[in-house]
């Protein structure tokens, strides 16, 4: 992992010191030339709807010692107690994806996204390092380096790494047979306009390798639970020669044409993924009567002594489609292809492997109108997959209130339709799973020290899909109901900041899905100048708290969280101390994590089997350069 660290340092100083020699920071008045002002970001998603936002990038000091802004993805995540490892939305949201899918999701949130990837427009090179380092292990790192070619064309590139070490079996960390996560990512992107507007293409290309070493969570006796022992280091995990990995490609285009102007546009999308997971374990774990543990003991399929599965999906989907809009319109139609193709493989005891493939054709036809009028939004957005699948949804603003209504019918992704592996076997034959949503949401600001957002929704899953107690893809033939609802508040007394996010969840009826009755995140910090206005910074402390609930247990051989009825999480307050700073071109910031550990209880777990994070000290900086 440290090798992987000091390549990418090296290849980000390659680029600074390869910047262009005449790029200068400050005129002869010393005057500053090229700022965070001076470089702007934009999303392909905006122009495609007419709207050429260019925005100042992000430099603020807000929420950066928060382990949630250090990935991809920020929304709250269950996962198995680490930086880097295999996690699943804490908070139900409908699907939004129809059609032929893979179905592996666990490591989403730490790969880029291509259709969410930021370009640039800079008068200068820019670029910046951001590292964190935690005192266990915990490593976090991405540099990006993007210029202007010529004033319509702009192009970068970035590296980013995530590694942990163990927390539980630990062998020896000199030695690097602790490391539990090694995580790669890559992306490479540029953006063209023509000079007079016409016609812009968006492309870029990333590629992930993640690691997991998978452990199967802390080994119990049968008079233990969850809550009884918490001696880290010295427990024993149930796989001891298990991995996972799994790598993506993707190369994303979007090409933009004007017929007339911003009322008629032309436009054409293509995507060309690839995901490879490949999952083994040299030992699996045996009793001392011989019975395998851990995996289904009923169930082995080519070897009983080793296991080699691998899943290789490949995915091309072409959009052609025709946009406009105008000051109070906008309107999107278009047509899509996606052609999906995977192969399940396992190896036998004579090294022989068995494999089974899936290859599908589908036709999508879709689009969007939207009308808007001052403080006023009407929105119709859906799609839909001829012969099966669908999405609908509109939405309605009115000042701070917003409504919005949605169904989705989708068919089983093809890991939960059809699974091949060393421990898993099953060929279903689910039917759709409808999710209705109603959702009501209100913001507003009071005043100028204060903001609230208020949300409620309702959840209506029809023939839910979802992963039993013994890891398997089940569906209930009735219905799942979810309601509940969110408060984001924000108040200041002068230097004085209290944010608040309150979540109530009512799952009474939905006996598949599980989530914490309330989720509660807290923060009270002091911000402002010192130092005569040199230094900008945050003093606070950060809690997040859920009440007692059963979490989903993790099974590594799917990479899928499922049901379990065994571990109850007890409600277990998680608190931070932090200092943050602005210098400059510079952010930094220091962190206690867990610095209540041992208070109440001894430690806590995040997914069965799985601690959360000890105490531990972090460190993070952000620095940027302009030139």
């Amino acid at each position: 992992m440290r090798k992987n660290l000091l390549a990418g340092i090296i290849l980000i100083l390659c680029l600074l010191a390869g910047k262009s020699a005449t790029a200068q920071i400050v005129d002869d008045s010393t005057r500053v030339l090229y700022s965070p002002k001076t470089t702007l970001k934009l999303y392909e998603e905006d122009v495609l709807q007419g709207k050429y936002t260019e925005s100042r990038i992000d430099t603020s000091i807000q929420n950066t010692q928060n382990e949630r802004y250090w990935f991809h993805d920020t929304t709250y995540y269950q996962h198995l107690g680490n930086v880097g490892t295999a996690a699943k939305p804490l908070f139900f949201n409908s699907p939004n994806k129809i059609g032929i899918r893979l179905g592996k999701n666990a490591f989403d949130r730490y790969a880029y996204n291509p259709e969410r990837i930021n370009y640039f427009n800079t008068r200068s090179p820019y670029s910046h390092i951001y590292y964190v380092q935690g005192s266990r292990g915990e490593t976090v790192f991405e540099g990006i380096y993007a210029r202007n070619i010529s004033p319509t064309w702009n192009a970068g590139i970035a590296y980013n790494i995530v590694s942990a070490t163990k927390q539980i079996n630990v062998l020896s960390r000199r030695e690097n047979l602790d490391n539990l996560i090694d995580h790669e990512g890559l992306k490479a992107f540029t953006h063209y306009r023509s000079k007079k507007g016409r016609y812009d293409l968006f492309a870029n290309f990333t590629f992930m390798k993640h690691e997991q070493i998978e452990q199967g969570g802390v080994r119990r006796s049968e008079t233990e639970t969850g809550e009884d022992t918490f001696e880290y280091e010295n427990d024993l995990a149930y796989l001891n020669q298990a991995s996972n990995q799994e790598y993506r490609n993707n190369l994303h285009a979007l090409q933009i044409l004007k017929i007339a102007g911003e009322h008629l546009k032309a436009y054409h999308t293509i995507d060309y993924r690839t995901q490879r997971n490949e999952f083994k374990d040299d030992a699996l774990p045996r009793d001392a009567n011989n019975v395998l543990e851990f995996y289904p003991d009923t169930i082995i399929n080519y070897d009983s002594v080793k296991t080699r599965d691998r899943t290789i999906y490949k995915e091309l989907q072409n959009i052609v489609g025709f946009t406009g809009n105008s000051k109070i319109s906008f309107y999107k139609a278009y047509v899509k292809h996606r052609n999906g193709n995977l192969e399940y493989s396992s190896v036998d005891s004579a090294n022989v492997r068995k494999a089974t493939d899936i290859n599908r054709n589908q036709i999508f036809v879709g689009g969007q109108l939207r009308f808007n009028y001052k403080k006023a939004l009407l929105q119709f957005d859906g799609e839909y997959q001829l012969a099966k699948d669908y999405r609908l949804m509109g939405v309605a603003k009115l000042g701070f209130l917003q409504f919005t209504q949605s169904r989705i019918s989708q068919s089983p992704s093809l890991v939960q339709e059809r699974y091949l592996s060393n421990h898993f076997d099953w060929n279903s034959n689910f039917e759709n799973s409808v999710t209705d949503r109603s959702e009501a949401t209100i913001t507003a600001k009071l005043g100028a020290k204060q903001f609230v957002r208020i949300g409620a929704n309702f959840n209506n899953i029809k023939r839910y899909i979802y992963f039993n107690q013994n890891a398997e893809a089940a569906q209930f033939s009735g219905s799942q109901r979810i309601f509940g609802g969110q408060i984001e508040h924000h108040i200041r007394f002068g230097p004085i900041h209290f944010e608040n996010f309150a979540a109530y969840t009512n799952t009474d009826e939905a006996e598949a899905i599980r989530i914490p009755e309330w989720f509660v995140n807290s923060k009270l910090y002091f911000q402002g100048f010192l130092f005569k206005k040199a230094l900008f910074g945050q003093f606070g402390v950060e809690m997040n708290l859920p009440t007692d609930y059963k979490p989903d247990a993790y099974m590594p051989v799917t990479q899928q969280f499922y049901l379990q009825d065994n571990f109850l999480f007890k409600t277990y307050p998680v608190v931070d101390v932090f200092i943050t700073a602005d210098i400059k071109t510079l952010n930094v910031f220091l962190k206690m994590a867990h610095v209540n550990e041992g208070w109440l209880e001894p430690g806590y777990y995040t997914t069965p089997g799985f601690p959360g994070m000890r105490r531990s000290f972090v460190f993070g900086i952000k620095w940027m350069f302009f030139d």
